[in-house]
This record gives structure tokens, sequence and C-alpha cells, in this order.
């Protein structure tokens, strides 16, 4: 029998708001139904209106600030209400951090109750604007003019972004260039309602380390109308665009690339840097997007895995190789695997480049810790970087059952981590978690766990 009062959308009552959602809304209760008030923030006490009502919770809008939290502030950015590409422009920097670390400790407190453990505040950054190394944003016609920009949350509506401040200023300049390029020379440009035209999407990254740009432009088919004249002014827009690059997708589909790529000018790569680490990174290769505060992540990571040099380590999901290489010269042996067989390849090839001696094979952790585990090679270290959705069960069973000495967690998303914590506790002991900031005015906060065996 449900007690609860029932909530009917168009409610009005006052709320006060305890604490930040992890979608960055503010989450208060009334008479013991949970409210998610977007925009809201934790301390406030507002007039809120129902909007919808779910089964276990209902959402709800600010008719009426009674009190605003000291930690708001006016969000810089002119379209921060629609875009919905950040969620915590209105909360001053400091307090983000702050909240992040809740969320982590809210986490836990669902699914490790009476465990104690140690989080420590959240790594931030020291300029938290203009740190995006790569942008994606879809083309449309508006009239006779070209717009570029990211959909309004929750819309087919694309808003022409000229300027976005968390993106590193060269992806902007490029963007708006091609934009305006495209315009002059009357290029088709796509139509998502009946599928015409050529241009989709332009994509730019840019090497924060050195310099080089890459520009890619996803089209729906291979031939592009004026394309040498095209090129001709593509290439003159910066002296560090090093590489054009197109990408086929006939797909109507949300995904940004197709299965094909060719290089129209330049080179295939771009040349970037983490620490001491050298990439080359193609069209389609995924990368760190904040990489300043990818070298700080990394740098937890090191810390966790605290390593003296003969330590056996194990990257899963290793991707391109990345946490593995910053581990290396600790290490007395290096492993990795990931799904992606060109992920594999190219962490081949930068260990190599490195002069990293390790071994990469293509498949999932499980079966791969299981198999070495059966030929006597057990990890001293295992670290892992899974996606939003957490560890896969089988390789949790995999890990209780070989038993790394040391396991390092890096982790996205909290409510998943803390999921994974209550399996993995059984053997191990939480020593402590490090939130860090990789994405600065969002809601997304990344975390280092460090656990080591009981």
């Amino acid at each position: 029998m449900n007690d609860k009062p029932v909530m009917e959308t168009g409610q009005k009552f006052p709320l006060t708001i305890k604490r930040l959602g992890i979608n960055g809304e503010g989450i208060g209760f009334f008479k013991r139904n949970v409210v998610f008030v977007a925009g809201a923030l934790p301390g406030e006490e507002i007039t809120a209106q129902i909007t919808t009502v779910k089964r276990n919770f209902a959402e709800a809008r600010i008719v009426k600030m009674r009190k605003p939290s000291p930690h708001r502030q006016t969000p810089p950015c002119p379209v921060y209400e629609a875009c919905g590409g950040c969620q915590l422009q209105h909360l001053k920097y400091d307090q983000q951090l702050v909240e992040k670390r809740d969320l982590v400790v809210q986490a836990l407190e669902r699914y490790l109750k009476g465990v104690d453990v140690k989080i420590e505040k959240t790594i931030g950054m020291e300029d938290p604007w203009y740190y995006r190394n790569k942008s994606q944003f879809q083309t449309r016609l508006k009239g006779s003019k070209v717009i570029a920009g990211l959909f309004a949350e929750g819309s087919h509506q694309l808003l022409d972004i000229e300027q976005c401040i968390v993106q590193h200023p060269d992806t902007t300049v490029i963007t708006n260039s091609v934009k305006r390029i495209l315009e002059e020379l009357r290029i088709p440009i796509y139509d998502g309602k009946t599928m015409q035209g050529v241009i989709r999407t332009i994509v730019v990254r840019t090497g924060i380390e050195t310099g080089e740009i890459q520009l890619v432009l996803v089209t729906t088919r291979s031939k592009i109308p004026k394309k040498e004249l095209l090129l001709e002014k593509l290439k003159d827009l910066d002296v560090n665009l090093v590489s054009i690059v197109q990408n086929i997708n006939t797909e109507k589909t949300s995904l940004i690339f197709g299965e094909e790529t060719v290089t129209l000018f330049g080179k295939d790569t771009i040349h970037e840097k983490l620490g001491e680490l050298a990439f080359d990174l193609s069209a389609r290769a995924f990368f760190q997007l904040n990489p300043k505060q990818t070298v700080k992540l990394y740098d937890e990571i090191k810390r966790a895995a605290e390593l003296t040099g003969t330590e056996k380590v194990v990257d899963a999901y290793c991707g391109v190789g990345t946490i593995g290489l910053w581990l290396a010269d600790g290490a007395g042996e290096l492993r990795g695997m990931d799904t992606i067989h060109d992920s594999v390849v190219d962490a081949k090839a930068n260990a190599k480049r490195q002069g990293v001696k390790a071994k990469y094979v293509t498949g999932t952790a499980e079966k791969w810790l299981e198999v070495w585990s059966n030929e006597n090679f057990v990890p001293d270290v295992l670290t892992v970087d899974p996606p939003r959705t957490g560890l896969a069960d089988s390789l949790l069973k995999t890990i209780l059952k070989v038993k790394p000495k040391r396991f390092v967690y890096t982790s996205c998303n909290p409510s998943t981590l803390a999921k994974d914590l209550q399996q993995l506790t059984k053997i191990y002991r939480i020593e402590y978690i490090q939130p860090v900031d990789m994405f600065p005015q969002t809601a997304q906060v990344e975390s280092v766990t460090k656990l080591v065996l009981k």
C-alpha cells in the first residue's frame, strides 16, 4: 500500500532544496515525495510547481525564488538555459567542486551503508573555462545562413553557437570560419527532415599542447560540390590547420561519424602531448576532452597504483593505451585489453613510439584475466576506466576470483561506481576515493578509487 500523498501537475508548494542530483538538478522532498527541480541549488527555498508526475518522483519548476543560495551566480553563457550542454554555470566554481564530491558521497550512502570511506576534496581547474579540445557542431540552413551548434535540450531545434565558453577558442574560430565559407560557396547543407544536402557536421580538434588543428567535415556522401575551391579556402584558415579530413556518414542516425574517412589535405592525424607522452590522433580516435585535467587524473591513478618498478600491471578498457603508458615507467610488466580492435592497434603503436614494451590484446577484460591467470600471470595492479555503465558483472566475478593485490578504479559515474564497490568490498578495502573535475560547468564527476586486497 503506497501511503505517500498523491501529487498532481500544476500543484504549487514551498520547497527547500536539500542537495544536487546527478544531472545538476536540485532535489527536495514534499510530503515524503522526491521532487527534482531544474536550476535549483542546495539550500535554496523556492515555490515549486509540478510539471510532471512519475511513479517514484515528480519534476517541478521554480515559480518563485524565496531564498537564493549564496553560491548562485548569473551564468556567463548567453544560450546556457536553452543549450543544456552545461548544467552548473549558475553555481560558483568553488561550490561546484563541493557539490561534485557530495554526488560521490550520496552514491556511496545508497549502496555502502555503514562503510566508512575517506572521500577527498575534488581536484578542480585553475581556469574552468575554454578547456574542451574538440567540438562537434551539427549544421543546418536557416534561410540562406549556415548555422552550426548543438540541439536545444530535448528538441530538434538547432542552436547556432557562435561562441562557446567551455570550448577551446581555436575550435570556435575555425567552426565559425567554415560556416561562412560553406555559405559563400553555397555548398548544400544537410536537412534532418528531408535527408537532402551534403554537409552534416563540423568537427574541430586542437592539440592543446602542440597547437595543431584538425578539421573534419562529416558528409552524407563522398562527392562534395566545389570541393577544390572549398579546400583552397579552408587551407588558408590557420597555419596550424595541418589536417583536413572528410568522414562519410550516409545513415539517418544521431551518431556523428560513419565508417569511411578520407584525408583531403595535410596529415591523417594531429600530434598531441600529455605530460611526457606523445600521441597521434586520427579523426575518430578517442582522446580525453580536457588534457590539462587528464594529467591530474592520471597522476592520481599513478599515486593509487603505488608502483615500485617491479609490478605486473594490467590496463583494462585500455583504449589507445593512455593510462597504462602513464604508469609504464613504474611497472615491471604492462598488459592491456580492449574490445575495440582499432584502439588496440593504436595502443600498440603508441607503446612502440614511447619505447614501452607492452602486450595489448583484443577482447574483454574478463576473458583475458582468466586466460592469463591460468598461465600464472596475475596482475599486482589492475586499473580500469570503464564507460558510464560501470564494470560488467562477469568482470566483477573474474576480479573477485583472480584477486589482483591493488585495484585502481577510475569512474565517470558515481552510482555505478558505488554499485560495483558493493561487490568489490567483499575482498577489497577502500583506501580512499579522489574526485577529479574533468568537465567544469557540467554535473559530471570523475573519481579514482584505491582498493587494496584485504
